[in-house]
């Protein structure tokens, strides 16, 4: 059974080809507008997609939190989300938006490690506590560094939003040709399949507008974990991220509060 449609986003949502443009302009003027508090290209690792930028709030920041872009591992890469940052850093958050190799130079299990990597690289800028956030792809690579195969005790948060949590229907998708999941790597590398691990708590976003794959993917990782998780009403795949840029959204609160 091919299930490529399933996982097909952009064909079910207005404008589509109009998004990534738009959050190209939005990040460059972002950036633009922070100055000094713009950290940008740092290296975690020796290849050229091993960058990190780095965004500071105006005073001392109170932890890091992490955002890891999507596009299905293939595509992207950190100058697209900068703006995203906005809502951490007005509430006294540092911010690192790492690249990493795209498949099918890289199998996901590689890229799981390079993340690792830039959280470990961005954390020794930034003292106090970690919390990883993704967007799909991304979503899954966040929820990867709350797992308990991984040692991060300082990230304490993880919060996969629109998260490809269980791998194996990818499998069966016209894009595994570039990805080259197997059994053994769904089973290594989906989320779904693991523990969280002890002393990190997680929390699952989804839009309400998702495609049924995505909502279903949500919905097995918080059963997994036994965490929350919320269904943004009217939000689809390609919108459910603009939260992230309000210090008082409820998306941010999910990443931020009480820690």
């Amino acid at each position: 059974m091919d299930l490529s449609r399933e996982y097909e986003n952009g064909a079910f949502i207005a404008g589509a080809d109009g998004f990534a443009p738009h959050w190209a302009r939005m990040a460059a003027e972002f950036r633009a507008s922070l100055g000094s508090r713009a950290h940008l290209d740092l290296s975690y690792g020796p290849d050229a997609r091993h960058r990190f930028d780095l965004f500071f709030p105006e005073d001392v920041p109170r932890g890091l939190l992490v955002f890891v872009h999507g596009g299905y591992w293939l595509a992207f890469g950190r100058e697209g989300w900068s703006h995203l940052a906005l809502g951490a850093i007005c509430r006294g958050w540092a911010v690192a938006i790492p690249s990493y190799t795209l498949a099918p130079a890289a199998r996901i299990g590689q890229i799981t490690q390079e993340i690792a990597q830039s959280v470990r690289a961005a954390g020794a800028l930034v003292d106090g506590p970690i919390v990883v956030t993704g967007h799909s792809a991304g979503g899954h690579l966040a929820a990867r560094m709350g797992c308990g195969d991984l040692d991060f005790p300082r990230v304490s948060r993880v919060v996969p939003i629109s998260a490809l949590a269980d791998l194996g229907p990818l499998m069966h998708t016209q894009m595994n040709q570039h990805l080259k999941i197997d059994a053994s790597e769904a089973i290594m590398e989906s989320p779904a399949r693991k523990a969280l691990r002890a002393g990190c708590n997680a929390h699952v976003w989804v839009g309400g507008q998702e495609r049924p794959a995505f909502l279903w993917q949500a919905r097995t990782l918080s059963e997994a974990w036994n965490c929350k998780w919320t269904v943004a009403s009217g939000r689809h795949h390609f919108d459910v991220i603009d939260e992230l840029a309000d210090p008082s959204s409820a998306l941010i609160e999910v990443c931020l509060g009480g820690l």
